[in-house]
Order: structure tokens, then C-alpha cells, then sequence
């Protein structure tokens, strides 16, 4: 019996490491982790013919709440893919023009004209991913995220 509990003193204390480390204390209230309180915003990433204007790279910690904007300027049709972002978050939900949108999964985001999109999400498996342009390779069409 006592080494079920060390056990699960010791399980305990491993999840909770990150937040320690980062000095951040959870804020467990009625809506548990997804409490506006834990809510990290990540800022904007705004989207311009063949450019993506972000204030990455992003380093994000497994487990954290986050809040990320993209937004459109208008100056044309412009798509934006993550598949390997996206597959390795779990995506509470997505804010569209005050429609809130609670997916299943996601690969990518299309703006037809001027607009913001607002993605609440949580980091979930380590490594390194990137969201970038549809169709596009340079450094300045995409932003990188790291998850630890």
C-alpha cells in the first residue's frame, strides 16, 4: 500500500515539474485547467500577400493553456497549414467573427478576405512544428513552435 502512494506522490510531482519550473502556479477554479487565469496569449500573427508576421519562435510547455490570433489583412486569399501543430495540440475551440467553433482536429485555415481567427488550445506533445503558408518554404511564411 505505501508504495502505491509513493508511486503516486512521485506521478504527481512529474506532471506538475513544468509548471514549477517555469515558476507559474495553476490556477484550478471552476473551469480547471482552461481557467482564463492559466491562459497563456501568445500575441498575433498577422498574414500578408506571401508573409506571415509572427513574434516567434514560440517555445510552449506540454500541458499549458494557450491563445493564439491569426489574422488576415485582406491583400489577398491566404491559407495557412499545421498539420503536425495541430495533430500534436488539443484545440478547445476556434473564434470566428464571435462563432465559436469546437473542432475535432484541424489542418489548416483559409481567409478569403480581411479577418481573425482565434485559436484556445492546449500544448500536448513535445518536439518542434511549424505553421506556414500553403505552398510555401521561406523562413518569412512561416512561424515555428516548440513544445517541451
Amino acid at each position: 500500500m505505501k508504495l502505491a502512494q509513493i508511486c503516486a506522490a512521485a506521478l504527481c510531482l512529474a506532471i506538475a515539474e513544468p509548471a514549477f519550473a517555469q515558476g507559474r502556479t495553476l490556477e484550478l477554479g471552476f473551469a480547471g485547467l482552461m481557467d482564463r487565469r492559466n491562459r497563456v496569449d501568445l500575441g498575433e500573427i498577422v498574414l500578408t500577400a506571401g508573409r506571415m508576421e509572427s513574434e516567434g519562435p514560440y517555445t510552449l510547455l506540454s500541458g499549458e493553456y494557450y491563445l493564439l490570433t491569426l489574422t488576415a489583412d485582406g491583400t489577398q486569399e491566404i491559407a495557412v497549414e499545421g498539420p503536425g501543430l495541430f495533430r500534436n495540440i488539443w484545440i478547445n475551440e476556434v473564434v470566428i467573427n464571435d462563432i465559436e467553433i469546437r473542432p475535432l482536429g484541424l489542418d489548416s485555415i483559409e481567409f478569403d478576405a480581411a479577418g481573425s481567427a482565434r485559436l484556445s488550445f492546449i500544448a500536448i506533445r513535445p518536439g518542434q512544428y511549424e505553421l506556414r503558408i500553403v505552398g510555401t518554404t521561406g523562413e518569412t511564411q512561416r512561424a515555428a513552435f516548440t513544445i517541451q
